[in-house]
């Protein structure tokens, strides 16, 4: 069985539009979403950037059924875990069984702005570690301290936490980031459909939901959803790890400057075709994912619903 979800992009977005889109896609029939946490958009062309927490809270009071989680928040240097324990709490309290926390280790284009050094790779796993360590002990309940090599926590105590448990999913795109997830998460994250992340992941009769999200541009005209995707999408067709260390939208703009449609479309699918569709969510099942979201790139949101609801959502198995 395969679940299809929403992504919600909050860099294209804003705020109130988010929110219309999150009941767009729970009307649609996808079962669940993510929306994004970013401090800034990757490129200015993209715009935008709200206060993920704010919005959530309204996703919560205008849906009934979608489950929302966070794609992926960054708890190690921006904002302290203990904050995002506390957001998670409430989001969950105001979501009842139908919000997850998604963690990661972040990009620096967010995570630089309160002036913290950006660590390399290996140190922003061993904080994210520890920063689950101190979200999960707060979630407990009751007063707690924590004395790390990252982080302190003193005497502090979540007052408003939910009846149900919080999942919490850890994003993954290397072998080492998989290995974390395995060990202290609740579910994986990622975005290629990789079956050794899987595999690093997942052992035996493990049933840990594992998502994964892919960006399409439909529209009809194929060759003006390429010309949309490098448009608004540019950082899609970015290699190697860039993503994670280019400080500023400006940079993502010089460095797409070599991106073009071909390389763009390598990454996205773009166009009105459902087979095309429909074999990018076949690959992420045969890796082993078992829930899948998709992200519609560009202004046009109105005509992705249309064509999913059409098109894509009937053809996938409900059980």
């Amino acid at each position: 069985m395969i679940e299809l979800g929403y992504s919600l992009s909050s860099e294209e977005f804003g705020p109130r539009q988010l929110v219309d889109f999150a009941e767009r896609a729970e009307e649609a029939g996808f079962s669940f979403a993510l929306i994004s946490d970013h401090f800034h958009p990757w490129t200015d062309k993209q715009g935008q950037s709200p206060f993920v927490w704010a919005v959530i809270g309204a996703i919560a009071r205008a849906t009934r059924r979608l489950r929302l989680g966070t794609g992926v928040t960054c708890p190690i240097n921006r904002i302290h875990p203990a904050v995002i324990a506390q957001a998670a709490a409430t989001a969950a309290t105001m979501m009842p069984g139908r919000f997850f926390l998604g963690v990661g280790t972040g990009e620096n284009l967010n995570e630089h702005v309160n002036g913290r050094h950006w660590p390399e790779p290996s140190v922003r796993l061993e904080m994210l570690r520890e920063a689950i360590e101190i979200i999960r002990r707060l979630w407990k309940g009751g007063f707690s301290s924590f004395y790390g090599r990252y982080f302190v926590v003193e005497n502090a105590r979540i007052y408003t936490l939910p009846e149900q448990p919080i999942p919490l999913h850890v994003a993954a795109s290397n072998p080492q980031a998989a290995e974390l997830a395995a060990e202290v998460g609740d579910g994986l994250i990622s975005t290629a459909p990789d079956a050794d992340v899987i595999k690093r992941f997942q052992s035996g009769l493990d049933r840990r939901p594992r998502y994964g999200q892919f960006a399409v541009c439909v529209d009809a005209e194929e060759k003006r959803a390429r010309s949309i995707a490098l448009e608004r999408w540019p950082n899609a067709g970015l290699p190697g790890d860039l993503k994670w260390e280019l400080p500023l939208p400006q940079h993502f703009e010089q460095a797409a400057e070599l991106v073009d449609e071909d390389m763009i479309a390598e990454r996205v699918i773009c166009g009105s075709d459902p087979k095309k569709h429909l074999d990018k969510i076949t690959a992420f099942v045969e890796a082993g994912f078992d829930h899948v979201y998709v992200h519609q790139i560009g202004p046009d949101q109105d005509t992705f619903f249309r064509f999913y609801e059409s098109e894509i959502l009937p053809k996938i198995p409900s059980g």
